[in-house]
């Protein structure tokens, strides 16, 4: 049986719960291919022989005073560009997404996007066969159910 894809509009809140993040509003982004999220003073460490990010980043768009630590192990470095056109090598972690009351493990590059108007960008490889988009709507589901 073919499971129902979670309708979606253009931005929604979601939860990075190993991270820490337990709110931030994402865009999500069909024209981008890869997930991205905000990220300052990004700090790589080895642990048990494996690299590690060490990041600081601000879950609340426009409010710097809330920031949030977060560790994770890297499982690449991608060149990747940018809507500008610009490449750029970024680190590209895994952690677990929920949203819907559904919680899937989504591959995220690491970026400050302190100018931007989202601290993170949903992409196509995080939605594949999970997600429709309704780019006329947002916030379409409810926060409550992402936990």
């Amino acid at each position: 049986m073919k499971k129902e894809k979670l309708l979606v509009g253009w931005c929604e809140t979601l939860s990075l719960p190993c991270l820490g993040i337990d709110e931030i509003n994402a865009k999500i982004d069909t024209g981008a291919r890869t997930s991205c999220l905000h990220a300052f003073k990004v700090e790589s460490f080895y642990k048990e022989e494996t690299l590690w990010v060490r990041f600081w980043l601000h879950p609340i768009q426009h409010n710097t005073e809330v920031e949030v630590v977060c560790e994770a192990k890297v499982i690449d470095e991608r060149v990747v560009r940018d809507s500008g056109g610009h490449e750029e090598k970024r680190y590209v972690i895994e952690a677990l997404m929920s949203l819907g009351g559904q919680t899937w493990p989504i591959e995220i590059t690491l970026n400050n996007r302190e100018n931007m108007a989202f601290r993170m960008l949903l992409g196509r490889t995080a939605m594949h066969h999970r997600i429709q988009v309704d780019p006329v709507e947002s916030f379409l589901i409810p926060f409550e159910e992402n936990k």
